[in-house]
């Protein structure tokens, strides 16, 4: 069995067990583990291997509002209020630095009809009471000066931020390993104990064994096809496909400082030069090809808002899978079965929910007062006694 900090062979069984390394899984691990609840992590590959490795790690709950999302809305704003804390934490503890920064943002429209709905977008935002200014095409090319000429309108959120999810799941894995909670990894889960009808273990491959009173199920899009869980709380969790593109640029003089976006592609740059382009959107199963044409998309679409991107160094391009729900809100919560939780379903916003979805799961464990906006994320909406599925 692999695992990272193998020093663990005389501790007592752990109380929770979450099932996947990444982002969610880590961060519900490094909660559950500083409100004392013994923990431990498996995932069937590496931390952070999967879909958190492919993440632009916007942290947008303005600029990225749609239509119909007010709760989706009190989550993520819960959320990205809780980042600079989260963070702090785990600097404190791994000694480094995460990448965290709030930079804002600037979203164009490039001809007539994206002026349009970009005016619809920042209306919406204002209704919503959340903070949208209107510029002008001169003003937006002021703040950044290597937007395309000709722009159509801008807005500018000056709440979001960014983090690099690479950065942060390593500093996640090293304050846990800090902490001596277990993190097995190359072992897939394949049962589910039960005693009494609440959760006793999970079954490792190869046969080995976990007791645990508590299972978290944090495996993304993986978690809609785990044949382990029970047929009627297997979560309704799709693969939705996403392609980005990573460029290399100079970080004394970076083409952008903070998130660029249009209707077809977004922009973050890193503090190290590197420009991330996205993403695809694709309802292709567990499809995880990297296609020329969704590299080829990205790259157009990105030269139409920042023209000089096309002189960047091509660092690659990489295909994540998004987990979707049918109501494309999250899954955060207990199931039908004793002691089950789900922490899945984040579609676009798993690196942005992390802190609200850790936070929400470690209160709901150890039975903690929360005032936390999570009750429209409750994963018993889809289960047949409550939606009414024969």
């Amino acid at each position: 069995m692999n695992r990272t900090d193998t020093g663990q062979d005389d501790q007592p069984a752990p109380g929770a067990v979450v099932v996947g390394a990444g982002i969610i899984g880590l961060a519900c691990a490094w909660e559950l583990h500083r409100a004392g609840v013994p923990v431990a992590v498996v995932d069937r590959a590496g931390p952070g291997s999967e879909t958190t490795a492919v993440a632009a790690g916007m942290l947008a709950p303005v600029g990225e509002l749609d239509f119909g999302e007010a709760d989706l809305l009190a989550m993520n704003l819960r959320s990205a209020g809780q980042y600079p804390e989260f963070v702090a934490s785990i600097e404190r503890c791994c000694g480094g630095v995460v990448g965290y920064r709030r930079c804002g943002g600037i979203h164009v429209a490039l001809d007539r009809d994206e002026a349009g709905e970009l005016k619809r977008s920042h209306e919406l935002k204002l209704r919503m009471g959340q903070a949208s200014e209107w510029l002008g095409p001169a003003t937006a090319r002021e703040i950044e000066p290597g937007l395309a000429p000709g722009l159509a309108g801008a807005i500018r959120v000056p709440g979001d931020g960014v983090v690099d999810p690479r950065v942060l799941t390593s500093a996640l894995v090293e304050a846990l390993e800090s902490e001596r909670v277990p993190i097995l990894t190359g072992r897939a889960v394949e049962s589910l104990g039960r005693s009494g009808g609440r959760v006793a273990a999970v079954g490792l491959e190869g046969g080995a064994e976990i007791e645990a009173d508590v299972v978290v199920v944090a495996a993304g899009a993986e978690s809609g096809r785990a044949e382990w869980l029970p047929d009627d709380v297997r979560p309704p969790v799709r693969p939705v496909k996403g392609q980005v593109v990573e460029l290399k640029g100079d970080p004394e003089r970076p083409l952008c400082s903070g998130i660029l976006g249009s209707e077809r592609v977004y922009l973050v740059p890193r503090p190290d030069g590197r420009l991330i382009v996205g993403a695809t959107s694709e309802e292709l199963g567990f499809d995880r090809t990297v296609t020329a044409g969704g590299v080829y998309d990205l790259l157009r679409e990105a030269g139409r808002l920042l023209p000089d991107v096309v002189e960047l160094e091509y660092l690659g391009a990489r295909a994540g899978l998004r987990p979707g729900t049918p109501d494309n809100l999250p899954l955060i919560g207990p199931t039908a079965v004793p002691g089950l939780y789900l922490a899945t379903g984040h579609y676009r916003n798993g690196i942005l929910l992390a802190p609200f979805t850790a936070r929400a799961i470690a209160g709901m464990v150890t039975g903690e007062t929360t005032d936390e906006p999570v009750a429209a994320a409750d994963p018993r909406r889809f289960e047949p006694s409550v939606s009414g599925t024969p």
